[in-house]
C-alpha cells in the first residue's frame, strides 16, 4: 500500500479506534476494496491528516456536514470518535446549532436526537 494509506490507517484507528476499524476491514470484500483504499487515503490519509487544524475542529466539523447534507447514519460512529478527539458535548452542540441556523432545524434536531442516543450508549458501556 502507498504511504498515504499507511497514514489514513493510522489516524483512522486514532479517531475511530481499533475495535470499529477492525471490524470494517473485517466486512472489507472484493466488490468494496477499492472504494475503502479510496477512503482510506483520500478522507483519512489526506483530509483527516493534514495538521491544519486539529482533530477536535475537525470533528466537529465533520458532524456539521454530516447534519448539515443529511447523511445522519455517520452521525453515532463521528459522535464515538468524540471520544479520542477531543470535541466536548458542548462543541457538538455548538456545531449543531450552526446547522439549524444555516442548514435547518430539522436536520439539527435529528442530529441531536442521535447525540444524545449514543452519548447515552457510551455511557453505558463506558465506551
Amino acid at each position: 500500500m502507498s504511504d498515504r494509506y499507511d497514514k489514513g490507517m493510522e489516524v483512522r484507528r486514532k479517531v475511530l479506534g481499533n475495535t470499529h476499524v477492525d471490524r470494517a476491514e473485517a466486512a472489507k470484500t472484493d466488490f468494496d476494496s477499492a472504494f475503502q483504499t479510496l477512503i482510506t487515503e483520500g478522507a483519512w490519509g489526506n483530509v483527516w491528516a493534514s495538521d491544519g487544524i486539529s482533530l477536535r475542529e475537525r470533528s466537529m466539523l465533520t458532524l456539521a456536514l454530516l447534519a448539515a447534507t443529511g447523511n445522519f447514519e455517520e452521525i453515532p460512529m463521528h459522535i464515538r470518535a468524540t471520544a479520542r478527539t477531543g470535541a466536548s458535548k458542548r462543541d457538538v452542540l455548538e456545531a449543531f446549532q450552526h446547522v439549524a441556523i444555516y442548514a435547518g432545524v430539522p436536520r439539527a434536531n435529528h442530529a441531536l436526537k442521535l447525540a444524545k442516543a449514543t452519548y447515552a450508549e457510551m455511557e453505558q458501556s463506558d465506551d
